[in-house]
C-alpha cells in the first residue's frame, strides 16, 4: 500500500478534530468520558451556574495551561515552543465546544448503543492521539507532558501514557465526589448504564483499553501515512 506523503502538518490537523470528535461522542454517549477529559467536564458542570461563559472547551484549555506550567517545573525547563502547546490547547478547546454543539440533539437512545458509541468514541480518540504523536507540530499540553516527561526522565512512554491516565482518573473521581456535595446519590448498581457527573463505567474501561488503542490506531497511521513535513523550513523552526 502506497502511504500518503507529507502529511505530517495533516495528521497535526486530525489530531484536532478527530480527538475533539471522539471527545464528543463520548459524552453524548452518557456512560462516563475518558480520563482526560473528566476534569474539564466535571469543572465546568460546577462552574457553570455561577458563570454561563465557563464552556468545556473553555475549561479544557484553562486544565492545559497549569498542566503546563506544572510541566515546566517537574522537567526544570521551558522551551518558547511550548507556549505553542497552549496556542493548541485553545483551538482543540473551541473544536471540542463546536463538535459538542453540533451533536446537541442527538441521543442514543439503547443501553447497547451507547456503548457502541462509546467505543467508537475512544477509537476516535486514540487515531487523534496517534497522529499528534508523528507530527512535529505542537502537541496537546496532555500529549505534550506525557511526551516531555518521558523523554526526560528516560522513561518508557507508555508505561507513562497508562500513569498518567491513571493519575487523571483518580483526580476525576476526587472532583466527581467532592465539588457538588450529593457523594451520598451514588448507585454502584447504575455504573453500567448511567454516569456520574461525567464518571462512570465508561471512564474506567477508556482507562484500560486507551493506551493500546493509540498502540493499535499507531500502527494503522504508519501504513496509510508518511508523517514528513510538507513544510520543512516550519518543521526546523518549530524543532
Amino acid at each position: 500500500m502506497r502511504k500518503m506523503q507529507r502529511t505530517s502538518e495533516l495528521l497535526w490537523l486530525f489530531g484536532i478534530l478527530f480527538v475533539a470528535l471522539g471527545v464528543a461522542i463520548c459524552s453524548k454517549a452518557d456512560l462516563g468520558v475518558s480520563m482526560i477529559a473528566a476534569p474539564a467536564f466535571i469543572l465546568s458542570e460546577a462552574i457553570l451556574p455561577l458563570w454561563s461563559g465557563f464552556s468545556v472547551g473553555v475549561t479544557e484549555y484553562v486544565i492545559q495551561g497549569l498542566l503546563l506550567v506544572l510541566l515546566c517545573l517537574v522537567i526544570r525547563r521551558f522551551r518558547w515552543q511550548y507556549l505553542l502547546a497552549f496556542g493548541v490547547a485553545v483551538l482543540y478547546g473551541y473544536t471540542l465546544n463546536f463538535f459538542l454543539w453540533l451533536l446537541g440533539g442527538v441521543s442514543f437512545d439503547t443501553v447497547a448503543l451507547r456503548w457502541v458509541m462509546l467505543i467508537v468514541g475512544d477509537v476516535t480518540i486514540a487515531f487523534g492521539v496517534a497522529c499528534f504523536f508523528r507530527t512535529y507540530m505542537p502537541l496537546q499540553v496532555y500529549e505534550l507532558f506525557v511526551a516531555e516527561l518521558a523523554s526526560r526522565f528516560k522513561l518508557n512512554i507508555s508505561k507513562t501514557k497508562w500513569t498518567f491516565d491513571f493519575i487523571l482518573l483518580v483526580i476525576s473521581v476526587t472532583l466527581a465526589l467532592t465539588l457538588f456535595g450529593d457523594a451520598g446519590s451514588f448507585e454502584w448498581s447504575t455504573i453500567g448504564y448511567s454516569c456520574f457527573h461525567s464518571i462512570g463505567l465508561g471512564t474506567l474501561v477508556t482507562t484500560a483499553i486507551n493506551s493500546p488503542l493509540i498502540t493499535l490506531m499507531g500502527k494503522l497511521v504508519d501504513r496509510l501515512f508518511e508523517p514528513s513535513p510538507l513544510f520543512p523550513r516550519l518543521a526546523k523552526v518549530l524543532q
